[in-house]
């Protein structure tokens, strides 16, 4: 039996928006009036804090790819990635926005999934779904997300703050997102050459989770908070860990050193890098989308961070801003070099 498909056009925009927020809860204390007129309100935010705000836009083959990507994770990822931004400004998330352009390939229930995994990020992270919009689109699926945050007025960490001699830490484990899109890659291949295949994605759980899933680092706000330890600078790693560590340091005017082995590898994204004959040390510098936070401390916290659970230190800023270096396991100095991801790259 078919699966019920209800078209867009059958029940109008309104009657879509209706069906996409008629069970969203409301969890923020500033939050004056939420979905269902012209416009939002929220109340300003405490004496003390400012609001930081973040967008992003996914488009279908540029961004996610639907032959993989479950409607409801996506929906999911569309928030986390914005809030992992408002993350790396040391602010904690309180609000979004969300905007879709449906193509006619799109149903009511399949509108109904994708706004599913985006009230379920909403849920795990007390944001509140606010407002947005909806329209057609002739060229596949777009998602805009707007996030707000707040953060103490003296606590918000930029990229430009870090110094010559700051401490370059990160957290959790770096390339497990990338890996995962290798094997997503790998069974759509097998898939197109022979449409009958099964995808065999036994024991990559982990993995998958982290390309599909990926989760925003609102606990290492939190923990730098109890720590009483605001970063001179921080970014959130979308684009592999050389790319955004070179962003910090070319906005702070200062080089950069980064240790091979003090670089966070989770055992199975090592060993599947291997078997896919990648280098994992590649695969955590230019991989990205691990939504880790990089960020610089001063060398008078390293007592903080030594054997912390959460981060690793993996290299230091230095005075010569054309300094941008990787020193390999077996001491070797080599150019650390940004191959990050590109929107703009033809390519893609």
């Amino acid at each position: 039996m078919d699966a019920e498909r209800t078209e867009i056009g059958t029940i109008g925009e309104f009657g879509l928006i209706a069906e996409l927020t008629k069970d969203i809860k409301l969890q923020n204390p500033r939050t004056v009036l939420g979905v269902g007129d012209d416009a939002a309100i929220v109340a300003p935010p405490p004496a003390g804090k400012q609001t930081v705000v973040s967008t992003d836009l996914l488009c279908e083959g540029i961004h996610f790819d639907l032959m993989y990507a479950p409607l409801k994770h996506l929906g999911y990822k569309a928030i986390v990635v914005n809030l992992s931004d408002l993350c790396a400004m040391n602010a904690l998330p309180t609000h979004v926005v969300v905007g879709l352009a449906l193509s006619n390939r799109f149903s009511v229930e399949a509108a109904k999934e994708l706004y599913a995994g985006m009230k379920l990020a909403c849920e795990r992270y007390k944001v509140d779904l606010i407002g947005g919009d909806t329209t057609s689109s002739k060229s596949g699926l777009m998602i805009s997300v707007t996030a707000f945050g707040e953060v103490d007025s003296d606590k918000a960490t930029l990229r430009n703050g870090a110094k010559a001699g700051d401490l370059v830490l990160v957290s959790g484990e770096l390339g497990g997102a990338f890996m995962g899109l290798q094997v997503l890659e790998r069974e759509k291949h097998v898939f197109q050459e022979a449409p009958g295949a099964q995808p065999d994605l036994t024991g990559f759980d982990g993995l998958l989770e982290r390309q599909l899933k990926p989760e925003a680092r609102v606990d290492v706000v939190e923990e730098l908070s109890k720590l009483e330890v605001v970063p001179t600078s921080m970014i959130d790693i979308s684009d592999g860990l050389a790319s955004e560590a070179l962003h910090i340091a070319s906005a702070s005017g200062c080089g950069v050193r980064l240790h091979e082995d003090k670089i966070p590898m989770g055992e199975k994204m090592y060993e599947t890098a291997r078997a896919f004959n990648l280098d994992p040390t590649l695969c955590t510098l230019s991989g990205g989308e691990d939504y880790e936070l990089l960020f610089t401390v001063p060398q008078d916290h390293f007592e903080h961070f030594k054997n912390h659970p959460m981060f690793s230190i993996v290299g230091y800023l230095t005075e010569d801003p054309n300094e941008r270096t990787l020193i390999t396991r077996n001491g070797m100095e080599t150019e650390l070099k940004a191959q990050g991801w590109d929107g703009f790259n033809e390519e893609h």
